[in-house]
């Protein structure tokens, strides 16, 4: 199994602290550098400068394409990020979101497998130097004005690039299938192993469409660990990213996006008791000191530095590359370091 370092806009640190951390990373073993992208730094510059400074492979773990890209733009960017790490930069995409909502609000209809095999096989068309037809979903040529599109024929007008893997995030069994059949490899999020079990033999089942070999398909998944001898502030931090995932957000369907993996992992009971304390003004540090152990326990770690390798060599089995998704209690480079 790999071992990759995630690194991200929440711990606030500047451009040229997330490049010293990526090197430390590479002097401490890590194999691979990953960073969501959203925030700032953007992704692609910040991959661009990893690329640059140390030999790791690089990834972004999701651009939430739906929201922010076409297929066309994308491929570009990864294309570029192809050649300046020749050949060491993986593309994942997601969705964004989910919900009628949400795709509503990025004028695509809710139709979220459609989509996303759409968004995948034409990012990788391109990439491999094919002219590319845009499916009838992304180009929407009689979507409202303001909405995004491409052209209906597109290349990037080169070929023999660099390999540029591209990596499909997926949660619900279609997506899993869709990616089994369609991407470069799986990421997964916020999974117990029960559930990465489960996953890979839907991720199989889409592979076998394609005639490709079970296990073929490399899963990928962000394990948070927040490395603290304060044991409560780092309870605080972790859990506040898990709650923030895993608690439904008013009007959006309770069974879909992580609200529904947590339901499917036993929580939703719990879920929704916390839910309901929040919907009568409940702060979010207090519904962390409600949420049990079991539901923290079960999808990373929290604490002092001495446990957290077994913790999360339990929570990576079953996957082919495990990356450990930096939370800090405190600010600042050192406690990233540290947790290292």
């Amino acid at each position: 199994m790999k071992i990759g370092i995630g690194l991200d806009a929440r711990l606030g640190l500047p451009f040229d602290q997330l490049r010293a951390a990526a090197r430390e990373a590479a002097q401490l073993g890590f194999e691979s550098v990953w960073t969501p992208a959203g925030g700032v730094p953007d992704s692609f510059h910040l991959c661009a400068a990893w690329s640059h400074d140390t030999s790791l492979r690089t990834g972004i773990s999701v651009v939430p394409a739906a929201r922010m890209w076409t297929p066309l733009a994308l491929a570009a960017q990864a294309a570029t990020l192809a050649q300046l790490s020749a050949g060491q930069f993986v593309l994942g995409l997601g969705t964004g979101g989910y919900g009628p909502g949400f795709w509503a609000s990025v004028g695509l209809p809710d139709r979220p497998i459609a989509v996303m095999r759409e968004y995948v096989t034409e990012v990788r068309g391109l990439l491999a130097g094919q002219q590319v037809t845009a499916g009838p979903i992304i180009a929407r040529a009689d979507s409202a004005p303001g909405a995004p599109g491409w052209p209906q024929s597109a290349s990037l007008g080169l070929a023999d690039l660099p390999p540029a893997p591209v990596y499909l995030a997926a949660l619900g069994p279609q997506m899993l299938r869709l990616a089994g059949q369609v991407a470069d490899g799986v990421l997964l999020n916020w999974a117990t192993p029960e559930r990465i079990a489960v996953s890979r033999e839907q991720i199989d089942a889409g592979a076998a469409r394609a005639g490709r070999e079970p296990g073929s398909v490399p899963t990928t998944m962000y394990i948070r660990v927040c490395i603290d001898h304060d044991v409560a502030a780092a309870r605080q931090a972790f859990g506040a990213q898990v709650l923030g995932y895993a608690m439904g957000q008013p009007g959006t369907p309770q069974g879909a996006g992580y609200r529904g993996l947590f339901a499917q992992m036993g929580f939703d009971a719990e879920l929704s008791e916390l839910e309901q304390r929040r919907d009568r003004g409940v702060a979010m540090p207090e519904l962390v000191d409600a949420a049990s152990e079991e539901l923290l326990r079960a999808v990373g770690y929290y604490g002092p530095a001495a446990p957290a390798a077994a913790a999360f060599a339990r929570l990576s089995a079953g996957l082919d590359e495990a990356i450990v998704r930096i939370v800090t209690a405190r600010p600042g480079l050192e406690p990233v370091s540290q947790a290292m």
